[in-house]
């Protein structure tokens, strides 16, 4: 008999509860990430800006202090950021696949 009524406290429990809200899964940001065209590994800078236009912005470069630390750079774009090692794009990211998404913190500047 008790677990009857653990069992129909539960269910009451669930449906006080409310509609479900969730997070934007990771498998829903690589689906939203596939279906926009970004920046392929390797092309360089003169290739990104020749086919997407000048970013919005151009973070300071991070790194190059000594020879093992290459010069990372930054260009934002409107949708998405493109990393380059030196002059070579080595990721490009969305800054978020939908408005609803709670992303990382902004990099430092």
């Amino acid at each position: 008999m008790q677990v009857r009524s653990i069992a129909a406290v539960s269910c009451l429990l669930l449906l006080m509860a409310g509609p479900a809200s969730a997070d934007v899964l990771l498998i829903e940001r690589v689906q939203a990430q596939s279906q926009i065209a970004l920046p392929t590994h390797g092309m360089r800078m003169a290739e990104v800006e020749a086919r997407y236009g000048a970013p919005a912005e151009r973070l300071d470069p991070r790194g190059g202090q000594k020879r093992d630390w290459p010069t990372i750079n930054r260009w934002v774009y409107p949708g998405f950021t493109v990393y380059f090692e030196r002059d070579r794009v080595v990721n490009a990211v969305l800054n978020k696949a939908a408005s609803n998404e709670i992303g990382p913190k902004p990099a430092i500047r």
